[in-house]
């Protein structure tokens, strides 16, 4: 019997001393309502070559049950005011047949946002950020030419990056403090992985519907085995 409660108590005191495991955050965006039509994009005879079908702005990526895509999804409190270590590699976005791609991007404050250039023209690559503290920056990037760096030290959603030399280039970087955030796919589903067990506020935000950056909210609770939290955002 003894040696039955020391063991107890030991195994007791090793799950106070290990921290809790953490689980994934799932769920699946659709769209209510229908879109208004998107433009076609204005491409110049350079860029024209470069594709065989019409294409235009990708406002509203959505499929045939309403899945929507390019909304970012992130822990708005909870987590926020800690201090998170930087990813070592960048978030990429790249220039490929006179489109960012992808359109909507998501990185940590401090880490790398990485631009390339796919393309056989020249572009420049120009962030426009508002939050004090994130520097505006305008360069040429040549023909697949060298990756231009850059690293936003505050919390934006979003950043945009635009293409002066094609103006209907752009792209949205959701810059946060912290790891905890996706993109939604084509098919609408996102996961925020390992994510400590709690209780957190959980932000989706549409570029298109909501221009000012403050989304959509919802309470999730995260256990050892994840969570889950859909949500349906409504065309306005």
């Amino acid at each position: 019997m003894k040696k039955l409660l020391l063991t107890l108590a030991a195994g007791a005191l090793l799950a106070t001393l290990l921290p809790a495991q953490a689980g994934d955050i799932t769920g699946k965006v659709t769209l209510k309502g229908t879109p208004p039509a998107a433009p076609q994009l204005p491409f110049d005879p350079m860029c024209g070559k470069l594709h065989t079908m019409p294409k235009h702005m990708p406002w509203y990526v959505v499929g045939k049950g309403g899945e929507l895509a390019d909304v970012f999804i992130y822990l708005k409190d909870g987590v926020t005011g800690k201090k998170y270590e930087v990813p070592a590699a960048p978030a990429v976005l790249d220039q490929v047949g006179c489109e960012y791609l992808p359109y909507v991007l998501g990185a940590q404050t401090g880490q790398t946002v990485r631009a390339l250039n796919s393309d056989p023209l020249l572009h420049n690559v120009h962030p426009t950020p508002t939050v004090a503290g994130n520097k505006e920056m305008n360069r040429a990037q040549l023909p697949k030419g060298p990756p231009l760096d850059h690293v936003f030290p505050n919390q934006e959603v979003f950043v945009r990056f635009k293409c002066d030399v094609h103006p209907w280039m752009f792209a949205y970087v959701g810059v946060i403090d912290h790891p905890f955030f996706a993109v939604s796919g084509k098919d609408g589903t996102f996961t925020i992985k390992n994510v400590p067990p709690g209780k957190y506020t959980i932000e989706a935000v549409h570029r298109k519907t909501h221009p000012s950056g403050k989304g959509e909210t919802k309470e999730v609770t995260v256990a050892a085995d994840g969570g889950k939290v859909d949500f349906v955002i409504e065309v306005k």
